[in-house]
């Protein structure tokens, strides 16, 4: 029974052979990005005076179709930013997910923090890919991957200066995947069979990833208390795509988060 995932790694690889035929690995090692210094992810989710946000843009996706066709990068980046996001995470994948490579470029061009370039990462020349349109770091996802090639991969992206985060749906793709060449791990919420999600995923398994590992729940987190609830879980990061790219203005969103995390966080405090 073929899933989503595995018609995705079908048409990424098909991709990147013909972009590794139009583009050559010199080609992008010539890009300006090459000589700059990626900002770190992990030490944004764990500045205290940010709160771990990773704001994401995109545009649509194989589940929900078409979430927001019309938010302009610049705009929604710099907002997201400005709103106190700890980092931006743009998707790259054309065909399933309506982002593009310029997309992680102009983000880039008006922001200065991390940037996670968010795709199917199948082979080295995908990463070297990420630092030339001048992202930070690079999405791993475990069940597209064997634990060697999380590994190989990572290494790579670490002798370029690019940061990982590796992505698991489950304990057991915690178990196979997980190498101490990764930065930070994010759990999946979102079951890749059924979409459905379940944030109980992210508590249950974070027990389960090493202290030396900055946590990242993903997808299904909508409000503030959901975050407040999972920092006692250990996470640090969270990223949040859909919550905010439903509205016609993401920024806002994301400006409205912020605003209701520092209050409860306040009234905590008193």
């Amino acid at each position: 029974m073929s899933t989503i995932l595995d018609q995705i790694v079908q048409t990424k690889r098909q991709e990147i052979a013909e972009r590794k035929k139009l583009v050559p690995t010199a080609l992008l090692e010539r890009s300006i990005y090459f000589q700059s210094q990626p900002v770190s992810l992990r030490r944004y989710l764990q500045r205290p005076d940010l709160n771990g946000l990773i704001a994401e843009f995109k545009r649509k996706s194989p589940s929900k179709g078409v979430i927001n066709a019309y938010a302009p990068v610049e705009r929604t980046t710099i907002g997201y930013m400005q709103a106190g996001a700890s980092a931006l995470s743009v998707l790259t994948d054309t065909t399933y997910f309506g982002g593009k490579s310029e997309d992680l470029t102009t983000a880039r061009k008006f922001n200065f923090c991390p940037i996670l370039r968010k795709d199917f990462i199948l082979e080295e020349y995908q990463v070297l890919e990420a630092k030339s349109i001048g992202a930070d770091a690079v999405l791993l996802i475990a069940a597209i991957l064997s634990k060697e090639e999380v590994s190989t991969l990572a290494q790579f992206a670490h002798s370029l200066g690019l940061e990982v985060l590796l992505e698991v749906h489950n304990q057991e793709e915690l178990d196979n995947s997980l190498t101490s060449h990764v930065d930070c791990v994010g759990v999946n919420n979102r079951n890749l069979h059924d979409f459905s999600l379940n944030l109980q995923t992210s508590r249950e398994l974070a027990e389960f990833i090493p202290n030396e590992f900055v946590k990242v729940s993903e997808s299904g987190i909508s409000s503030a208390e959901v975050i407040l609830e999972l920092r006692q879980y250990g996470f640090e990061g969270f990223l949040l795509g859909e919550a905010f790219m439903h509205q016609s203005r993401p920024e806002k969103a994301c400006a409205a988060l912020v605003d209701e995390l520092n209050k409860l966080k306040q009234a905590k405090v008193h």
